[in-house]
């Protein structure tokens, strides 16, 4: 195997060098480099280059060699692989971009809120609003990191964001790259200034090393009541995860991404990083008052605002998508009023899937069996919604294993067998929650309103669900309650809710149809009970 030069060799030539500096200092450098303008309220505010708004997947890889090459599914449409001969050339065009800086930040930091299961991470970037980002989003080192099963794994992240990939190094979608090493635990990241990429970077790492040790990452929020019950929320951006995590009546423990291990769950991060398009107060009023209204000196703030439209007077405006429907916000979870301290839960009782379905046709709440829990796990259906991903203007039905298959990188079973695991371990309850439209699909009917997903939410996680009774939807094989409390029980039932009954028939079953071809493309292997759960068969 080639010998990678360690960045430390090329640091020692870099003027300007700092080593966890403070949050201030990363602040301060940030504004004065003008990385970030100052709001009115005291947070940091940028935009990225036009075409880093989102992920970039054409532009994102992983390393094809080693233990990885066994335990990738490279069958997934997310593994993206790149050859150890084209990572060694992109790594050292970085090294030598990383020595011609005059201003490096080197950050040490831990994902995961679990000391026993942390993983250590040294970021190295040349740009000081990155490394606010991270000091928002990843977690300080603790004290007892020695007793961290990962100890060993850490990983060494280099991200020079804005210096964009000569063709004659490599050819890449935009000249950019985001790319994860394994084998050698290396991320890189050149040309590519959307803060997220540092996130899901090490968000992969993460969901590659912790199966190995039994542990299930997932991508999810969690909450937890007065009675210390927690809650698993999981789902893909735009169907109302961070959203629903925010109750202001139970403390949250995360708003994305987390673990499950014989301990209980823990968030991964320190912070949090929700979406900002149409923004409403009364809706999201903690995002709100955090992103626009609390004002906080700039030297003690450090929430950025990220790709959002801001005019001359210092105003948003959170509904305009010209630039990007992914506008963002990072900030960090001590801002929130009502937070677990500590960030760790006992395991779940209730786990939730969400899905935001543009075809208008599956119920808002529908409870979900053991093999039917695993069936939409692995297929985590949702309607990506614009602005997520690059060159994504409209919404579009797909399946994205785990709720996260672009971050989820290995084997299916591997995931599956956990969580299938703990499921029956520890009894949690699990219901799928339909977020999107009804009454028709997107275009013709209207969102789900939030007011009665929250309701229905807290129907399934108060157990006000386990005993009312149910219908089975042959179509999506799935457990369908004729009531819920607080809710019209006319909209429980799609069907229902259209005016046109043929037309929701014909959407339902080829909604159905795209399940089962999709199972059959992708999973072709899977249990008889998986195949068995699957709508369309």
């Amino acid at each position: 195997m080639s010998t990678l030069i360690n960045p430390h060799q090329i640091l020692q030539n870099c003027s300007g060098l700092s080593r966890n500096p403070s949050r201030e200092e990363l602040i301060k450098v940030a504004v004065n480099r003008k990385e970030a303008r100052v709001t009115e309220t005291g947070a940091l505010q940028t935009w990225s280059a036009s075409n880093c708004t989102g992920r970039n997947p054409k532009a994102t890889f992983i390393v094809k060699h080693g233990k990885s090459v066994k335990e990738v599914d490279w069958s997934s449409s997310a593994a993206n692989p790149m050859s150890r001969e084209d990572f060694e050339k992109l790594w050292g065009y970085g090294l030598e971009r990383l020595e011609k800086k005059d201003n490096v930040i080197i950050l040490n930091r831990v994902i995961g809120a679990d000391a026993k299961s942390a993983l250590p991470v040294e970021v190295v970037t040349d740009h000081a609003l990155t490394g606010v980002f991270v000091d928002n989003m990843f977690r300080n080192l603790p004290e007892n990191i020695e007793q961290s099963i990962l100890k060993d794994q850490g990983f060494t992240l280099l991200s020079l964001p804005f210096d964009k990939i000569p063709e004659e190094v490599f050819k890449s979608d935009g000249q950019m790259c985001v790319v994860i090493d394994f084998e050698r635990r290396l991320g890189l990241i050149l040309g590519n200034s959307y803060l997220g990429s540092v996130k899901k970077l090490m968000f992969t790492a993460v969901n590659y090393i912790l199966p190995q040790y039994d542990i299930l990452p997932l991508h999810c929020s969690a909450n937890e009541g007065d009675k210390g019950d927690s809650t698993l929320i999981l789902g893909l951006s735009g169907t109302g995860k961070t959203t629903l995590s925010a109750d202001v009546k139970r403390a949250l423990i995360g708003d994305d991404e987390h673990s499950w291990s014989d301990h209980g769950i823990a968030n991964f991060e320190n912070g949090c990083y929700a979406k900002l398009i149409d923004l409403k107060k009364d809706q999201e009023p903690e995002i709100y008052r955090i992103a626009l209204e609390e004002k906080i000196p700039v030297e003690e703030n450090g929430t950025i605002i990220e790709n959002a439209m801001i005019y001359p007077d210092g105003s948003f405006d959170m509904s305009d998508r010209r630039l990007t429907a992914n506008s963002r916000t990072s900030y960090l979870l001590s801002r929130l009023k009502n937070v677990k301290e500590g960030s760790c839960g006992g395991h779940p009782k209730t786990i939730l899937f969400l899905t935001a379905d543009a075809n208008g046709v599956l119920p808002p709440v529908s409870k979900l069996n053991e093999d039917q829990a695993m069936l939409w796990f692995l297929m985590g259906y949702t309607s990506k919604l614009a602005g997520t991903e690059t060159g994504v203007t409209e919404p579009q039905s797909t399946f994205s294993r785990f709720f996260g298959e672009p971050f989820m990188p290995r084997h299916p079973e591997d995931y599956t067998s956990l969580l299938r695991e703990k499921i029956a371990k520890h009894k949690s309850s699990v219901y799928l929650i339909n977020t999107g439209w009804s009454g028709g699909p997107y275009g013709v009917g209207k969102r789900m309103d939030i007011e009665i997903t929250r309701r229905i939410v807290e129907a399934t996680m108060s157990g006000e669900l386990e005993n009312v009774e149910y219908r089975e939807d042959k179509r999506f094989h799935i457990q369908v309650p004729q009531s819920c409390p607080g809710v019209d029980s006319e909209i429980l039932n799609p069907r229902n809710t259209w005016d046109d009954k043929e037309a929701f028939d014909q959407r339902a079953n080829k909604l159905a149809q795209d399940f089962s071809d999709y199972f059959d493309k992708h999973f072709s292997g899977a249990s008889e009970e998986l195949r068995r759960n699957c709508p369309g068969k």
